[in-house]
């Protein structure tokens, strides 16, 4: 959510005002993240989100945009897009595609607990049956094929043990990509990138071990894939030791249980969720030194440590993520 494109307040006052979202009060830059400029704005009527797109393109666009459109409408607590006059839920202010979005409540919990990652699994499961019979279609656009582009980018920044694990790692899902259980993986629209920040939760104050989840956002990321590659993202951010990458046990099991009760994993799931895990952690891995690499200017910028990823790719090769090994260390 860096800066990139400065959107004066008379600017941003005449698109509100256009949506039909009221006079603007605030105007301000979002600090963090590092694909799209984003705003805080209020207005007389409500809170929102102003998002100018720098990478995405309007023809990209739609399919982000209407997803949440549909999972609010199906009752997940997402972001629900703007709509103009006609209908559309992709705007434009300064040459660049933008979208409106409410702003959700609460606030992100960077240091989860297992209640905490048990409502982000159930929830997550609502999530995937709810987009369902959402109608577009949109490859995952940072899944292998990026990866198998990116790489030869990242490869001359690497020192030679990381070059080898970086390559290695890769003929690894590609070989995975051709199996049979991989083909048959129950797929539909994911999120892709459900980290602790990109979740709200609110806390009563007389409850405070009780937090509601209160929405997921930045769906940016989002594509059509298979549901064990968003399980297995959110399991190495939410449920790991953020200093060494290790599984947590507790956390896991409390958010896999959890996502279970409302949908079951299917046998083939079972089986690749570890390969998953350490594909969730490459994907990552080298979109964090492309970024540190290939940097862009901006006003605001702040870019994840990409060493990160690669301790949790190595400790879910050292350890795999499998079902059994969860339960004997929770048991």
């Amino acid at each position: 959510m860096a800066v990139y494109t400065e959107v004066s307040f008379a600017e941003a006052s005449k698109l509100l005002q256009s949506l039909k979202l009221g006079t603007l009060k605030t105007l301000e830059g979002c600090s963090g993240g590092i694909e799209n400029t984003n705003y805080f704005v209020t207005t007389d009527q409500a809170a929102y989100v102003l998002t100018l797109f720098e990478r995405l393109t309007p023809q990209e666009l739609p399919f982000y945009l209407r997803l949440m459109k549909h999972l609010a409408y199906k009752g997940i607590p997402v972001p629900d897009p703007a709509t103009d006059k006609d209908g559309d839920v992709l705007h434009s202010l300064n040459g660049k595609p933008a979208a409106v979005v409410n702003r959700l409540r609460g606030k992100s919990e960077l240091r989860p607990t297992p209640v905490h990652c048990a409502l982000v699994g159930d929830m997550l499961a609502r999530m995937h049956l709810a987009g369902v019979d959402f109608a577009m279609q949109q490859p995952n656009l940072r899944a292998l094929p990026w990866w198998n582009e990116t790489a030869p980018v990242v490869l001359p920044h690497l020192e030679p043990e990381q070059a080898a694990l970086l390559q290695s790692e890769l003929a690894y899902q590609n070989h995975v990509a051709t199996l049979s259980t991989y083909g048959a993986l129950p797929r539909g629209p994911i999120h892709a990138d459900l980290f602790r920040d990109n979740v709200m939760f609110e806390t009563p104050a007389d409850a405070p071990q009780q937090p509601r989840l209160a929405g997921f956002f930045d769906f940016y990321f989002a594509g059509t894939d298979a549901w064990v590659f968003d399980i297995a993202v959110c399991l190495n951010d939410w449920c790991i030791d953020l200093a060494t990458g290790a599984s947590d046990p507790q956390r896991a099991t409390a958010f896999l249980e959890a996502y279970a009760q409302v949908r079951p994993l299917q046998p083939q799931e079972r089986d690749l969720l570890p390969a998953m895990a350490r594909a969730g952690a490459l994907r990552f891995w080298i979109s964090r030194l492309w970024d540190l690499h290939l940097p862009r200017e901006a006003s605001m910028l702040q870019a994840h440590d990409p060493t990160h990823f690669e301790r949790v790719l190595r400790q879910r090769m050292r350890h795999p993520l499998t079902l059994d090994a969860l339960t004997s260390a929770t048991a």
